[in-house]
């Protein structure tokens, strides 16, 4: 009796800790953002939406970032409805991690929605989010339609975002087509969260 309770609780543990899947609803999720309201992904169902893990020292981030590269996605995509989420799950203490008060400043150089503050890390690792930036969608029904990297060439120079293939664009342009997204994972990368 006791080994199968422990099979059972163990399989519910693994279970509670699954990575995403494409194709399956999104994990549902609470976070403050920088004004200290609370979030709850399911509240954006009926939109896309796109999660990005961000740490403002990595310079995988710095590359998209002082090239202007996200928030011109954000800004284009926030006029055709998708909602996006900029994600710090950077533990108090570790590099990347910001207090409500500095996401307030940084969100005004941003097109996000918001930046969600997660310091204990439960999102990241209920997404699996190994890196910064590790990128999301989640088409209008709430499933998970892209997760990895935010293109295809896995460096921190900025003069490698012309040549590489956006696949985070790639898969909110295919949605908004009515098309399957051709590029549904990749592999991400950046540095790791810091949790």
């Amino acid at each position: 009796m006791r080994i199968m309770l422990a099979a059972v609780l163990l399989s519910l543990s693994a279970a509670a800790h699954a990575a995403p899947q494409l194709g399956k609803p999104a994990p549902d999720f609470t976070l403050a953002d920088q004004d200290g309201k609370s979030v709850k992904l399911s509240d954006a169902k009926g939109k896309l939406v796109v999660l990005e893990w961000f740490n403002e020292e990595c310079p995988f981030v710095k590359k998209h970032y002082g090239s202007k590269n996200m928030q011109g996605l954000q800004k284009k995509y926030a006029k055709k409805d998708v909602v996006w989420y900029t994600i710090v799950s950077s533990k108090p203490g570790k590099q990347g991690h910001l207090t409500a008060g500095e996401a307030a400043d940084r969100l005004k150089g941003m097109s996000s929605k918001a930046i969600l503050l997660d310091e204990k890390g439960d999102v990241g690792r209920l997404y699996s989010a190994k890196v910064t930036p590790h990128m999301y969608v989640i088409d209008k029904k709430g499933d998970l339609v892209y997760m990895g990297g935010i293109d295809d060439n896995p460096s921190a120079d900025p003069a490698d975002i012309k040549g590489a293939r956006n696949h985070v664009a790639a898969a909110l342009d295919e949605v908004l087509a009515g098309k399957p997204v051709s590029t549904p994972a990749s592999a991400p990368y950046g540095c790791s969260v810091k949790y």
